[in-house]
């Protein structure tokens, strides 16, 4: 398959909003962290101290999605810069890692939903209680 520029640039919208969406991920949790800290402030109770560590492993999670969104979004520009310089051999490389590095990205991603499912399911046990 022949490399040209108009497939890297592909990438630009995609990874934009996956970056955006990741940021709103940020911003909900940085909220709910805060509202938590309020919380723990007047009752260090279980339930709150689980919440706790679930948005610790969170944010690391969202942290490394965020960044290997960038590198793939770098690569995409890189295989751009390469294509134009007419290197096509390491363009395909560049955009080879640049697509893996989206994948990487989108799998955490995964990873974190499933978690935040997790922190819910600890909010509704502790109103069944």
């Amino acid at each position: 398959m022949e490399l040209n520029l108009s497939i890297p640039a592909l990438l630009f919208p995609a990874i934009s909003l996956t970056m955006l969406a990741y940021n709103a991920r940020y911003l909900a949790i940085a909220a709910l962290i805060r509202e938590l800290h309020k919380r723990y402030q007047n009752q260090s109770s279980s339930p709150v101290k689980k919440q706790i560590k679930q948005l610790r492993k969170r944010l690391g999670i969202i942290k490394a999605m965020q960044a290997m969104a960038i590198v793939s979004f770098l690569l995409a520009v890189i295989t751009m810069f390469l294509i134009y310089i007419e290197k096509s051999i390491w363009a395909n490389i560049f955009f080879g890692i640049s697509l893996i590095a989206l994948i990487v990205s989108l799998t955490l991603s995964f990873i974190e939903v499933q978690l935040s499912t997790q922190a819910l399911e600890i909010q509704l046990n502790d109103m069944d209680d």
